[in-house]
This record gives structure tokens, sequence and C-alpha cells, in this order.
């Protein structure tokens, strides 16, 4: 076990924010990321404001000293809302973009053509897209997502920085990854050199000389409150809209070079350099087995995320010719707290009927608990390693307000980036897995709680129960084959 002490100390003022600072949405990341960049950044509050449909926190938002902007930003009105809003006044204007059901492409590009610096989550498309019965389910997924972004990349290469995908997953564990895989060549005794923060052809052969196969963002969400859930209720500790949305949409992974194996219902991508494939099954109806430190093996939800895409591709060893020689599966293995498990359970069997009431659980309801999540790299010599996050609600309440754990290991990474951008400000559209993880990571890690690293002999063949015939690969226990509960 390896861990890391956190610093610097919470207070510190990273950075200044010379023109407007516009939020869009205002959501539990949104009332949680407010306070950060109240305590972070100097900022002229006067060109500060918060864009949200729904007025029942214009209080808090008002207290920080922010304007409140009442609307909903659409594809008719976004131009037309937001660009007095960005470009007021002298300097460079910052967009934090926190909301659903807004085209997060479109709206970068418009911060772009103003010149004003650009963060979001997740790539979220204008409404309609998640829930489509008539869409073939590869248009649904998150590489038809994250394509729209890097395809925006390559058409408009350079210029105003843009953040795209920087919350705890996607975001932070693309800068785990790095951290642990750089952790894991020490202890291996492999003599080389750590690359540089951008170098993709450098990262990537660095994990193939390390020997990792695959990795998986393993979380455990432990949070829990005091009172049962009620019934035709979704709870959960971020955003019921967003969970709901990756849920439904296909199982999606990074499929790496060393499977042998693929499930009958999986589909490949007829876009060539996809890095991945997805299952003719929804996210959250797809169980795999993965491990965390605190409860060892367990389930997770193979949900669909960016960072699936992410890092299996910026980790793509390729050839002279162009051909793919090395690559690592990648996928989220997803324990949510036990409220959402229930929730999704009740969502499912009512035919995918949505609740009548969503709530986010806030750390007033939380009892106790923690979130558990980090990155598992295996297949290596030393068989798999964790590596990340073990917030605690109760720290977490000491660290920052208007949040719980999961919440603010989501905030935090939208603070580093933030500071990244304007440390960098002509950096082009970059994902995290481009950035400098070292940096993030010290802008973050006093949010974090413990950040960890622990070795483990498991693997997806360790202690089945033997009471029924099944279809495994016994040569290698890191095989999908093994991985996915069928």
């Amino acid at each position: 076990m390896s861990q890391i002490s956190p610093s610097p100390a919470p207070g510190t003022i990273h950075a200044a924010i010379s023109g407007p600072i516009v939020m869009i949405g205002f959501g539990s990341i949104g009332r949680g990321t407010l306070p950060l960049i109240d305590r972070h950044f100097e900022f002229d509050r006067a060109r500060a404001i918060v864009v949200e449909p729904d007025d029942r926190d214009r209080g808090m938002v008002e207290q920080y000293g922010f304007g409140f902007l009442e609307t909903a930003v659409t594809v008719d009105n976004y131009r037309e809302l937001l660009t007095p809003l960005l470009s007021a006044g002298d300097g460079q204007g910052f967009c934090v973009n926190l909301s659903v059901d807004t085209s997060s492409v479109d709206i970068m590009r418009l911060c772009r053509e103003l010149g004003v610096l650009y963060i979001d989550t997740v790539v979220e498309p204008w409404p309609g897209f998640y829930y489509d019965p008539a869409t073939d389910n590869a248009l649904r997924t998150n590489h038809a997502l994250r394509s729209t972004a890097t395809d925006e990349r390559r058409r408009s290469p350079g210029g105003t920085t843009a953040v795209s995908c920087c919350g705890a997953n996607p975001g932070m564990v693309s800068w785990f990854v790095k951290e642990a895989l750089v952790e894991l060549v020490s202890d291996l005794g492999i003599e080389a050199d750590e690359p540089a923060a951008g170098d993709r052809a450098g990262w990537a052969e660095y994990m193939r000389v390390a020997g990792v196969k695959g990795i998986h963002i393993a979380e455990r969400d432990t949070q829990r409150t005091r009172l049962p859930k009620p019934i035709d209720t979704f709870w959960n500790t971020w955003s019921v809209d967003g969970f709901i949305s990756e849920g439904l949409q296909p199982a999606e992974l990074g499929w790496g070079t060393h499977e042998k194996w693929m499930p009958e219902n999986a589909r490949t991508f007829a876009d060539p350099t996809a890095p991945g494939i997805f299952l003719e099954q929804p996210g959250a109806e797809t169980r795999v087995r993965t491990w965390c430190p605190s409860h060892g093996e367990q389930y997770g939800f193979l949900v669909t995320h960016n960072e699936a895409l992410s890092i299996p591709d910026f980790f793509t060893v390729r050839g002279d010719d162009g051909e793919v020689v090395f690559r690592p599966t990648c996928h989220y293995a997803y324990h949510p707290c036990n409220d959402a498990v229930l929730s999704f359970h009740e969502l499912f069997g009512a035919a995918g009927r949505w609740p009548s009431e969503q709530h986010v659980l806030d750390e007033h309801e939380i009892v106790d608990g923690r979130d558990e999540l980090g990155v598992l790299l295996y297949g290596h010599e030393r068989n798999a390693f964790w590596y990340g996050s073990q917030l605690t609600i109760e720290e977490a309440r000491e660290l920052a307000p208007f949040q719980n754990a999961t919440g603010l290991q989501v905030t935090s990474a939208v603070l580093a980036g933030m500071v990244w951008a304007l440390e960098n400000p002509e950096a082009g559209i970059v994902e995290t897995d481009d950035m400098d993880h070292r940096r993030c990571l010290e802008i973050q890690r006093p949010y974090l709680g413990p950040v960890a690293g622990y070795y483990t002999d498991w693997t997806p063949l360790t202690d089945r129960p033997g009471l029924f015939a099944e279809d495994l690969d016994l040569d290698d226990p890191w095989q999908f084959r093994n991985v996915l509960v069928h």
C-alpha cells in the first residue's frame, strides 16, 4: 500500500479570472462547485452569474455574490443568451458548464469563438439523444457523443482552451491512471522515464512495457441514510438525471488487444478508429466482477463513460503502418450506494418507467460511508494495483460545503481543471488524459481524503462458488469472459 498526503491546504488562491464567470446549470455539482470557485479564485463578482431554469437555489447563489438568471439554455437561444454574458467587460471569461440537456460541443464552440475558457464534466447532447427508441443503439453510445468533441478538435485545432469531461470520472481517474502507472513501473523495477504530460505515444509505450492488460474504474459507494428509501423514488449521491441517462445507454467499454472472446450481443463500431465496443443491453443491467480495497471483490455495473474510451485511446500503441499493436481494455465497474442500486432495480422492474420522485442525497441526510473511487490496473507481474480516493462523508463535510463525498470528488476535479486551463489558456480542446496529471492532482488532492495504492492477488477467477458450470478462460484470468457476469 502507498499513500500520499494532501497539499496544498484548502483556501489557497490558485489563479485570477479576469473576465466573467458563467456557470450553466446548478444541480448538485453546481452547488458544490460554486463555493470552490469562491474559495480559490480572484474574480469580479459583478460579472459572475449562474444560468439555471429552477430558482430554488437562488438564495444560495446570491449569498455568494453571484447573479442568477432563471432560464433554460436551449438549441434556439444559446448563442443569443450566452454571448453577452460571456463577453461582458474586459478580460478572458470562463464558462463552467454543469448542465444537462445542453450541447457541450455547441457551447464549447461558441466559447472558443469568443476567446472564453470552457470546462464541462461530460459530453452532453441536446434533449432527445438518450431515449429515442427509433435510434440505432450505436448512435446512443458515448463513442457517438465523444466523437462530436474529437471531430470538433480535429476541425478546429489549437486556440482557446476547452477542457472536455473533467469530473471525477471521466476526469480525475485519468490522472489516477498515470499516477498509478508511474508507481507500478517503479515497483516492477522497470527502467523507463516518465513521459511528458501530453506525450500520447510515450505514455502508451510506458503502459505496454509495464504489462498492463486493462483498467477497471473500480468504485464502491457505501454512503447511506438513516431512513429507508420509499417506493417509487430514485435516490442517488449525484445527479439522478445523469445516472439514469447513462444507465440506460448501451454498456460500453474500451476493447483491449489481449481479449480473445467477445459476447454474442457485442457490436463494434463502423468507425475504424473507435477504441471500444458496446453491448446490446443497458449498462445498469450489465454486471462485472471487480475489486476495491475496503470491501474486496464485488459486482459493479458496466455503465458507459467517456473515460472507458478516452483512456484506452490515449494508451494505444500503433505500428509503423498505423495498426493497433497494444491497447488496454477499460471500463467502469461501479457499485453505487445501496439506495441507487435498489432504485435501478425498481426502475427496470417497472419497464424503465421513471419514478415519481428523484432525489440527490445531501451531506445532512447521509449518516456514514465513503466513496472509494480509483483505477484497478491489472494483468501485470504484480497482478493488480488499485489507486484512488477513499473519501468519507465526515471528511467531505469538513472540507467543503453543500456536497457529499461523491460530489466533492467531482467538484474538486472541476476546480483542478479550471486552474489548469487558466495556466494553459491556448491548449485547444483537451481531454483530461492530455493534461498534466501531477499539477491537476496537486490542486485536487486536499479534497480527496486518503489517496492510496493497494496491490491485490484477487482475479475474476478467485473464490467462485463452483456450484454451476461456467464457460471460463482458465489460462488468462483477466479475459473479459471472466470479468463479465453472465
